[in-house]
């Protein structure tokens, strides 16, 4: 392992609801993640700090946290890029209960995603012919746009609505709601329509594009949540919806 060529003054949140900043001392190394700072401290100096990880190639999305006021995944997040005068903070996601230091409860993410009736409805039986889509399709383009959503959390933490209104679906569910509906072969939409809709559904988006801007994969849940809005809208005008 390279020599440190200067340490690091990390200050992480420890405790839960009500705990606090500590600081610590870490080497910096080149090429250093956010991530593997966190280890750092969870191996050489205090075993009981409690993180998550999995894949630490960003697949999983599991280790994403507040750096510096940022929600981020830290396992593709070089030290180099953040840290400001060589102190980084690193604290748990914000919009979520807080388990113990750095984990939070995905809990309310899930329940919100579920609400949204986030799970694919089939119109057909695995005894039918498999359905033939066309990827140039209008409707398989607009799923497309979403589809690589995997639940990181990461807009949910940045979202001003989510902070505001704990009613919120949150742009994540409301992300796969409109993949759902652009799906031809689901047969979920109507329970689905009124539950976008409904009271902290996508009319509850104020559009701020914290989600965009955020998310790792550079997906736009706000360009989902306004073909919700166009959709629900248009359901209204046609009697499908009531007020």
């Amino acid at each position: 392992m390279p020599e440190a060529s200067s340490q690091l003054a990390v200050s992480l949140w420890r405790g839960g609801e009500d705990g606090r900043y500590q600081t610590y001392g870490v080497p910096r190394r080149d090429n250093q993640t956010v991530l593997d700072v966190v280890t750092y401290v969870q191996r050489h100096i205090d075993p009981t700090l409690s993180y998550r990880f999995a894949c630490r190639v960003g697949m999983c999305g599991s280790c994403a946290m507040t750096v510096n006021g940022r929600p981020r995944w830290t396992c593709r997040t070089h030290v180099a890029k953040v840290a400001r005068s060589d102190r980084l903070e690193i604290g748990p996601l914000e919009n979520l209960p807080v388990i113990k230091d750095l984990a939070t409860d995905m809990q309310p993410f899930f329940e919100k995603w579920q609400q949204a009736k986030g799970v694919f409805a089939p119109s057909a039986t695995r005894r039918d012919a498999i359905a033939q889509i066309q990827p140039d399709s209008p409707a398989r383009i607009a799923a497309d746009a979403g589809i690589e959503c995997i639940n990181c959390g990461v807009c949910y933490a940045a979202c001003d609505t989510v902070r505001w209104n704990a009613d919120y679906l949150g742009p994540a569910a409301l992300n796969r709601a409109w993949t759902l509906f652009n799906d031809a072969r689901d047969a979920g939409n109507s329970a689905r329509m009124a539950a976008v809709a409904a009271s902290g559904g996508c009319h509850s988006c104020h559009s701020h594009q914290s989600c965009q801007e955020h998310c790792p994969l550079s997906l736009n849940p706000t360009a989902s949540i306004a073909g919700l809005k166009r959709r629900t809208a248009l359901a209204y005008l046609k009697g499908e919806l009531k007020a």
